[in-house]
């Protein structure tokens, strides 16, 4: 096995989603500044992300869906306002 191929700073993070407020402690090399005090009361390096699992709608369950079928219905009325006004009959 190769020698000092492995990151020096692996440890344990706090990960704050700011969109959620939702806290994980999960391992990992992130380059950090603040610190913050997890509920098993010690203190650890704090990153602040904008989207995580709590707060992205494909995991959430809020994403839109867009109205498909809406769509295909107003580009076919729209096709046959265009033939009619051509002359052309269906």
């Amino acid at each position: 096995m190769k020698k000092d191929i492995h990151p020096k700073n692996y440890r344990s993070v706090i990960f704050l989603d700011i969109s959620s407020g939702e806290k994980f402690l999960l391992d990992s090399v992130v380059e950090t500044t603040e610190s913050d005090k997890w509920t098993d009361g010690k203190v650890y390096p704090l990153y602040k992300t904008e989207v995580s699992s709590s707060s992205h709608p494909f995991f959430t369950g809020q994403g839109k869906i867009l109205g498909v079928r809406g769509r295909v219905d107003r580009f076919k009325k729209r096709i046959e306002a265009a033939s009619n006004k051509d002359g052309k009959k269906k």
